[in-house]
Formats: C-alpha cells, sequence, structure tokens
C-alpha cells in the first residue's frame, strides 16, 4: 500500500511538475515592434476610394512590420514632442486603448513603446466576433476599449457619445491603411462584451467600443 501510494504521489509530482512547465513554455512575452515604414502605400484618395468592409480573409499570420504600420496609423504617436496621436480623441483624454488578439494570445499596444505588451495567452479571437463565418479566418483582431477613469468628470451617458466618437476615428484609420494596404477588414460592435471583458480581466470602468478583424486577401 505504501509502495502504491509513492508510485501515485510521485506520479502528481511529474504531472504537476509538466503542468507548470508547459504554462511557462507558453507564456507570452512583450513583442518589440520594428519601425513604422510609412513611405509606402497607395494614395489618401486611391484609398478613400477603395475603402470597405470585408468578411474573406487568409489564415496567414501579418508580419510584425505590418502589424507596427497598422497599429501607427491606428492610434499611434505622429507628434514625439508632445505625445499626440494619429487619431484624434476629446480633450486629449487617450482614453482608447488598442488590444490585439492573435493566434497566440491578447496584446495590448504601447504607443510610446511600439511594442505590444501580454494580456493573456491562448488565442481567444472567437470572443471578439459572434458571427464566427465572417471573421474566423482573420489572424488579428483589434479590440477597442476605453478607459473611463480617463475622461474626467460627467455624466457617462454623455462622455460614451463622445468616446464612441473617438473608437470611429481609430476605426476609420484602420479602414484608410488597408485600403492603402491591400488588406482586408472589417469592423463591429456584435461581441460578448461580459465573456471578452472576464477574459481580459478588465476593471469596471473599462469598456469594449468595437472590434476590428485584420488579414490579408483570401485570394492571396
Amino acid at each position: 500500500m505504501k509502495s502504491r501510494m509513492l508510485t501515485v504521489s510521485i506520479v502528481c509530482v511529474f504531472f504537476t511538475v509538466g503542468f507548470v512547465l508547459s504554462a511557462l513554455g507558453q507564456e507570452l512575452k512583450p513583442v518589440k515592434l520594428p519601425e513604422p515604414k510609412l513611405d509606402s502605400g497607395k494614395s489618401l484618395v486611391q484609398a478613400l476610394k477603395e475603402r470597405k468592409t470585408t468578411r474573406a480573409y487568409a489564415g496567414t499570420n501579418l508580419s510584425e512590420q505590418t502589424l507596427s504600420n497598422l497599429l501607427w496609423a491606428a492610434f499611434g504617436i505622429n507628434r514625439p514632442d508632445s505625445g499626440r496621436r494619429t487619431a484624434p480623441s476629446a480633450l486629449n483624454w487617450q482614453e482608447t486603448d488598442i488590444y490585439v488578439a492573435t493566434t497566440q494570445g491578447m496584446y495590448v499596444y504601447d504607443p510610446k513603446g511600439n511594442a505590444l505588451i501580454p494580456v493573456v495567452s491562448g488565442d481567444i479571437r472567437p470572443l471578439t466576433y459572434t458571427q464566427v463565418d465572417r471573421f474566423k479566418d482573420a489572424p488579428v483582431d483589434l479590440v477597442y476599449v476605453a478607459d473611463l477613469d480617463k475622461t474626467g468628470k460627467g455624466e457617462e451617458a454623455q462622455k460614451m457619445v463622445v468616446v464612441a466618437m473617438d473608437t470611429g476615428f481609430i476605426a476609420e484609420n484602420v479602414y484608410l491603411y488597408c485600403a492603402s494596404a491591400g488588406l482586408p477588414t472589417g469592423f463591429r460592435v456584435s461581441i460578448d462584451k461580459d465573456k471578452l471583458a472576464k477574459a481580459l480581466k478588465l476593471r469596471p470602468t473599462q469598456r469594449i467600443m468595437g472590434a476590428q478583424s485584420v488579414g490579408l486577401p483570401k485570394d492571396k
């Protein structure tokens, strides 16, 4: 009996160690993105002509360079001396964070460091949409999260109107960048926000405003 109990204990120890090592092996690390390359792509007028929502994506991952360009265009810093951004925000609140869902896990974009900061490991992209057939092949889903702690005093309903506008500015920047770079993209608000907020461990003052898929064209 003692021998059997010892064997079971050893097996449990090895199982626990293996589980821990496996978890550590899957731990996300910060991703330092390359400097954005801003000297290519179609003209603004051409991008406006080609701007559209697309729901067909190739499953291929985006390169880190493309991610860097995309996130800078979305809400990066275009005036380093003041820290102001590529999209307007009311009273320069800069209340919106861009969460980046990939096959490896969820990150949050750090515009100052031009980096992706780990939030949670594992593929939680399915939590960013409800219409599975439309977005399941997109390798990247951007989730726009507003922090009401950064919006000062005032009635929440009024602030949410302004915050929604700020989200729209960012999403349109993504649309225009994708049109310029020949990438499909699609914005939505059809998200299970409660489940996603729980997975991201958001605070009560953080609100999911929308999500936007980005990928490569399916026919290439």
